[in-house]
């Protein structure tokens, strides 16, 4: 399964924020990479630009690849709700941040594992794909032999965020996909109309 797996905090540095969640490195040098770091003098950057940077962080934050993203466009821009919405519904569905906002794991990209591992079961039966698109109501679980990984209950142990959407029973290790998101509901500083101008284009 392609993903990225490059450097996290180059990226991270990139965009001005830590995407990927809590990064030590990103503290110390929260200014552009390159040889001229913070003190290189920037132009202004064209809407063009401004609307590639949007998506191109959209995509890191979920863990999204090209094509897959495309797609998700293409679903959103069909569906009757206002496309940029839909779309950040779409991916705050996809099973592996899911997973990620349940606590179960500390980053998507240790739930894209968890999911690929065979260790999350939904409504019972095993899902190995971590794309895989949630429905309301579905119930999300970590597989009977998994519940004692260690890497699990560290996550559980030291997550504090409770979302409305989500409904986590920590002594059965399962959860409910209440229902996709408001988009006051979803975190993430992402402006998804750039986006949609962006592929309007």
């Amino acid at each position: 399964m392609a993903r990225y797996t490059g450097p996290k905090t180059k990226i991270a540095r990139k965009f001005g924020e830590a995407i990927f969640g809590e990064d030590k490195n990103f503290e110390k040098r929260n200014y552009p990479p390159g040889q001229h770091g913070a003190g290189k003098r920037r132009g202004k950057k064209s809407e063009y630009a401004i609307q590639l940077m949007e998506k191109q962080k959209a995509k890191y934050t979920y863990g999204i690849l090209e094509r897959q993203f495309s797609n998700l466009f293409k679903k959103a821009s069909a569906s009757k709700g206002i496309t940029g919405e839909v779309l950040l519904q779409l991916c705050e569905s996809r099973l592996d941040n899911v997973v990620y906002r349940l606590g179960v794991s500390n980053s998507r990209s240790g739930a894209r594992q968890l999911v690929s591992h065979r260790h999350i079961t939904v409504n019972g039966e095993i899902v190995n794909v971590p794309s895989y698109s949630l429905k309301d109501g579905d119930v999300i679980a970590v597989r009977e032999k998994s519940k004692s990984l260690v890497a699990i209950e560290n996550a559980l142990a030291s997550n504090s965020n409770v979302f409305e959407w989500l409904n986590w029973n920590s002594d059965q290790k399962t959860g409910t996909f209440i229902k996709a998101p408001e988009r006051l509901q979803i975190p993430e500083n992402i402006k998804e109309q750039l986006i949609v101008e962006l592929y309007s284009k």
